[in-house]
Order: structure tokens, then sequence, then C-alpha cells
């Protein structure tokens, strides 16, 4: 009780689940640590140990970005404990961590995305029993959506049947934050959805939830460990679902999109984090150059 870390996790209401889970990692590891410098509460807390706590962090070769993260789950957290006047001052104020290591998302090529999203379909014979046809094209979908219209992962995985509109060609989907958006749907997206419902009663158990979009092989709605071992099965590389997000942005990018256009489509909130894509976008057409100009 003294942490009060259940009552500061009840309280991101605004954040995806995972973040949450990560939050209370990072808290409740920091928590631990003090416990064992003798602090028993967030009282006992100064500056000055959240600055050895982080030089600990560096000591055991926690990587930039892990460090910076944490430091930015404490700045949160005492935030919100001053905000509560649970604590007089806030030690994590100004609290200067790493730097990330700026690592510039993993993108596929426009060839290597769209071998990848067409695969699943192709591997199945006509002969296959329905459940095989059932899950390659629901396979298909997950692919054509988390790269045709950028998806995060969580977001695909909440979807709802009646959140893709084959006519209009669009998905509602609910971002970060319970923001909902509305972004396009290509025409190979919304086949595969609709070639997907059409043979989706063949996962359909007793504990199949009705609002569910995609289901995995157990009936259950798919979960983003399921959309993992999706990608590892068609990927001819090892990949992550999040790379057709970024492929989706950069390819964007790449087209001449403009830069709040590819920000609302994604659902940034803040222009900073879409325009990582352009410097992914400038380093592809760097190494295009050097790899094919005589006087690079």
């Amino acid at each position: 009780m003294a942490w009060r870390i259940d009552e500061f996790c009840a309280s991101l209401t605004s954040v995806a689940p995972n973040t949450e889970a990560a939050y209370r990692r990072d808290v409740t590891a920091f928590a631990d640590w003090a416990g064992r410098a003798s602090v028993a509460s967030p009282a006992g807390v100064d500056r000055l140990l959240l600055r050895r706590y982080l030089g600990y962090l560096a000591t055991r070769r926690y990587a930039r970005r892990t460090v910076a993260r944490k430091a930015s789950a404490l700045r949160r957290y005492f935030g919100w404990l001053m905000a509560r006047d649970h604590i007089p001052v806030n030690p994590s104020a100004h609290l200067v961590a790493p730097r990330g290591d700026g690592r510039l998302p993993e993108v596929l090529s426009a060839r290597a995305a769209t071998e990848l999203v067409t695969r699943p379909t192709s591997l199945v014979p006509e002969a296959a029993d329905p459940g095989s046809h059932a899950m390659a094209w629901r396979d298909q979908a997950v692919l054509e959506l988390l790269y045709g219209s950028g998806l995060r992962v969580a977001e695909l995985c909440g979807l709802r049947p009646g959140d893709v509109d084959r006519t209009a060609r669009t998905v509602t989907v609910w971002g970060k934050g319970s923001k909902q958006r509305r972004v396009p749907a290509s025409r190979p997206a919304v086949e595969a959805v609709g070639e997907w419902q059409a043979r989706r009663d063949h996962l359909v158990t007793k504990v199949t939830p009705a609002d569910a979009l995609f289901l995995n092989r157990r009936g259950r709605r798919l979960t983003p460990r399921d959309v993992r071992r999706i990608l590892d099965r068609h990927s001819p590389a090892p990949t992550h679902p999040h790379a057709l997000r970024h492929s989706y942005a950069t390819h964007l990018l790449d087209g001449g999109a403009d830069l709040r256009v590819v920000q609302e489509l994604l659902g940034h909130s803040d222009l900073g984090t879409t325009q990582r894509y352009t410097h992914v976008s400038k380093e592809r057409l760097r190494s295009v150059h050097r790899a094919t100009h005589p006087r690079a």
C-alpha cells in the first residue's frame, strides 16, 4: 500500500493494456530496488536516489531505450503521486535519462510486402479442408489490414465484424487513448475480409465472442501473439507485425503522401512520431543512390 502501485495503474485509463503492464513492471522494479536500499515508500525517494537507480540500470547493461522507458514510467508515477498529494515534492522533475538509440523502424520493400500479404491463400491447395481454407483467408485478411491500412496489432485484434465497411472500403478502429478513427482499406483487404467472414463459422466454438472479427484456431478472439505466429508462418525472413505498419507509412511517404495525412491515418497525436518515417525514406534514398549511381 505504501507505494500505491495498484492505484497508479488503475489511473492509467488512457493507455493500452500492454503499456499499463510495462508501467507496473517498471515501477515495481524500482520499488523493489529502493526497498533493498532501505527506502520503504515514495516519501523517502529523492532525485539523487532516482539518478542512482538509472546508473544502476546502466551498469546492468540495460539498453538505452529501456532505461529511457523506465525513467519515463517513473516520471509519470511520481507526477501522479504529487498530483494526488501523496508526496509534497516530485523527485522525478527534470530527471534526465539517456535518449533511446534512435533505431529506424524496420521497413519491407513494396515487393516483399506484397508477396507476404498474398502468400497465405497461395499455399492452400484446392483439396484442403474447410478449416484450413478459413484460416488461410483469415491470415491473408490480417496481413492485408496490417499493411494496407497501417493498423496496430492491438487495433486489429479488437476489430468487430461491423468495423469493416466493405462497401465504403473503410475500417473503424479504436486506437491509443480510446481514440476512434476511420481509415481506408484496400480492395484486396476488404475482399480477403469478405472471404474470411464467409468461412468464419468453421472456427466458431461455444467460447467464441460474437463481437470478434478475427478468431484463432480455438475459436477465441485473435491475440497479438496469434498475429505474430501468423507472420512467422508466412514471412520468408524474420520480421514482426509492426514492421507492416512501418512499411505502410514509409511507402505512403515515398509515394508523395502529405505528412499530416499520414499522421491522421496512423492515429498519431504527435507529428514528431510520424516524422521518423521521413528519416526512413531519406535513408532508403541514400541506399539506392549508393548502390546504383556510378559516382556515389
